[in-house]
């Protein structure tokens, strides 16, 4: 048996650390989410420093802004968040799996996007979302149900939480 302070707060505050403990894990586990972290090498409109497959990608993304949203589609009379990625993409000649889930798996992860990278958001280890990187910190990607393919901004807190990381399927 222990006496004193030592006993005092073993046993009587035992229910407060651990709530403590348990506090500060779940900070520990915000903490290491994934800072949606990019690179441009010169503005992306005009194409400096990038390859023809990075504009070509993105110069089909920006063909397709305003296109109607629709689930499983690959086409221009709609696009999906993935089907806007993998037509992008077949402009290049570079060829991709059909769902953003599959693209995330199959694709090598980088830590820092370029434009014309892929930025996949989701939870745990399931990508339900994908965009292209634009540079400037902004995407294209088709956002969902009764939307079109839009440019959205990577600071928005919705990207920055579900941001599971990017890849880089050009060079």
């Amino acid at each position: 048996m222990t006496t004193g302070r030592a006993a005092y707060f073993t046993e009587g505050h035992r229910p407060l650390l651990l709530m403590l403990l348990f506090a500060l894990a779940l900070l520990a586990g915000c903490s290491s989410q994934k800072t949606i972290a990019t690179r441009d090498d010169g503005p992306a409109i005009d194409g400096n420093n990038l390859s023809i497959n990075r504009i070509l990608v993105m110069s089909a993304a920006k063909d397709a802004l305003g296109t109607p949203y629709r689930w499983g589609g690959t086409t221009p009379a709609g696009y999906d968040c993935s089907g806007l990625v993998q037509m992008a993409y077949s402009k290049a000649g570079i060829s991709l799996p059909r769902t953003s889930n599959e693209q995330f798996h199959a694709l090598r992860e980088i830590d820092v996007a370029r434009p014309g990278d892929l930025l996949f958001f989701g939870s745990g280890s399931r990508a339900t979302h994908v965009g292209i990187y634009m540079g400037d910190r902004q995407m294209i990607h088709a956002p969902g149900s009764g939307r079109t393919v839009t440019v959205s901004s990577l600071d928005i807190r919705y990207w920055r939480k579900h941001y599971l990381g990017a890849a880089a399927p050009t060079q």
